[in-house]
């Protein structure tokens, strides 16, 4: 997680963008020149204007002028139709009397990604921590001017809920790609080539942050461990403050019209598993209402291997594993993908794996499957169904719908321990194919009792079903960490 400072934002930032800066119309700050669209349906504009204006909105792809009043406020929104994605550009025209147009406007598919690091990492890589091909796709990024449009939210902070972001929507191109998040841009890249629809992505991603720091005030004073005092925030690291990304980074973007939410994050909270699931399922229940859309598709990352060195000396990240795992039972309309098998050796103290494009890619295809009906794509992970131990092997039976096993021997990520409760290394691993069970040993452990599967900080494991899906880290124990 990237370890700076960033002030606080206590007002409202005034949003500079490309139309007559003298108009009284001012659409929000999602709705740009680029911007995508949800498609076949009602997308939400919205804007300011002068109080109790009546705003006309008028979209070129069928002229029809909606029409809405402004508030006391000056705010206003509406709704206007919207036509089967496509790639031809469009305009929208607002006036009151002086018209604005945006240009450039594509109609599509629209994701919401958020998260911490992993979510945000770009295209280019953070300092010290590659993207693997990242800088092939920012060559190339050219060829998805018409497929994929993205909006970055700047990382920023509030103690009161702001409602404009300084961005606009940017084009694929060598220039504007570094920034991109890498896996939500492997995310769009996929999804736009099979659906054959442009595909639109709101990058708000914090890296460190907490499930409570995108959690709004109302559900965290009833969270008896958390603090809204600032001057207890003052004295957090800055990515664990609660609420204060909620406030600046997701507040300002909840109006737009979303497909679906992809979502990665879990590192900060590791250490607090047993409050994690119901504290992610409050989270995403207040930001389905808060958008409007129902119970929109939300779907998660599971944390990758990395050795986070607890001072206790124990392990609790497989924990917060299982509890996401938990999350996604408890949350309607979600999935979860499992990355047990995307790092490198040598990123044991990496916590930002280099392969974005697995995981974005794997994101795509549960959407794909999931939300769109794409179901020739295999997208249940492997998981453990049972288990029995004969003759000093524990005999694991794998739940695999996703084309069985495709791997039966050099397995990788197994431990197995007997009475005295210490793991050891499986030196055996290998497939019994009538019965689709694992067989599982270690001559270190005669007489076993408990097996595991990439049940630590970091045990990346090597065991796939079809398309490559990982076994899902498992305990047949319930043993402290």
């Amino acid at each position: 997680m990237r370890r700076f400072y960033l002030g606080l934002v206590v007002s409202a930032i005034v949003v500079g963008w490309t139309a007559d800066s003298a108009a009284k119309v001012v659409p929000g700050s999602l709705i740009t020149d680029n911007m995508v669209l949800q498609q076949k349906g009602k997308a939400k504009i919205y804007g300011t204007a002068d109080p109790e204006a009546k705003v006309t909105v008028t979209p070129s792809w069928n002229e029809t002028p909606y029409q809405v009043k402004a508030d006391k406020e000056g705010r206003w929104q509406l709704f206007v139709d919207t036509p089967a994605g496509g790639f031809t550009p469009y305009s929208i025209t607002f006036s009151d009397g002086t018209p604005v147009t945006v240009n450039n406007v594509l109609i599509g598919e629209v994701w919401l990604a958020s998260g911490q690091s992993n979510m945000e990492m770009p295209l280019k890589g953070f300092p010290g921590c590659c993207t693997e091909n990242g800088y092939d796709e920012i060559a190339s990024s050219r060829e998805q001017a018409n497929k994929i449009r993205f909006y970055t939210v700047p990382l920023k902070q509030s103690y009161t809920p702001l409602e404009t972001v300084d961005a606009t929507w940017a084009v694929p191109s060598p220039d504007t790609a570094p920034d991109f998040s890498a896996l939500a841009w492997n995310f769009a890249k996929r999804m736009s080539d099979v659906l054959d629809v442009p595909v639109g992505v709101v990058s708000c991603a914090y890296g460190g942050a907490k499930v409570e720091s995108w959690t709004p005030r109302e559900i965290l004073e009833t969270y008896p461990d958390v603090s809204l005092d600032p001057a207890d925030h003052e004295k957090m690291v800055h990515y664990y403050r609660p609420m204060l990304m909620y406030n600046a980074m997701f507040n300002p973007v909840k109006d737009y019209t979303y497909k679906g939410i992809i979502w990665y994050q879990g590192c900060s909270n590791v250490g607090a598993h047993d409050t994690y699931p119901r504290r992610l399922a409050n989270m995403v229940e207040h930001w389905r209402k808060e958008i409007g859309e129902g119970e929109i598709p939300f779907y998660s990352v599971e944390i990758a291997p990395y050795d986070y060195g607890s001072p206790d000396g124990k392990e609790w990240a497989p924990l917060l594993r299982e509890a996401q795992w938990q999350a996604t039972g408890i949350i309607p309309n979600s999935g979860i993908i499992c990355t047990n098998d995307i790092v490198k050796p040598y990123e044991r103290f990496n916590i930002h794996p280099s392969d974005k494009a697995t995981p974005g890619k794997r994101l795509a295809e549960l959407a794909l499957n999931k939300t769109y009906g794409k179901s020739r794509f295999p997208v249940i992970s492997p998981r453990y169904k049972s288990h029995k131990f004969e003759e000093g092997a524990a005999w694991v039976a794998i739940d695999s719908p996703s084309d069985g096993i495709c791997r039966n021997y050099m397995i990788d990520g197994f431990e197995i321990a007997g009475r005295d409760k210490v793991f050891h290394p499986a030196d055996s691993v290998w497939l019994h194919w009538q019965t689709n069970e694992l067989v599982v040993s270690s001559k270190a452990v005669p007489d076993p009792v408990a097996v595991r599967y990439g049940w630590r900080d970091f045990l990346p494991g090597n065991l796939h079903s079809g398309n490559y899906l990982p076994l899902v880290p498992f305990r047949t124990d319930d043993w402290e960490p």
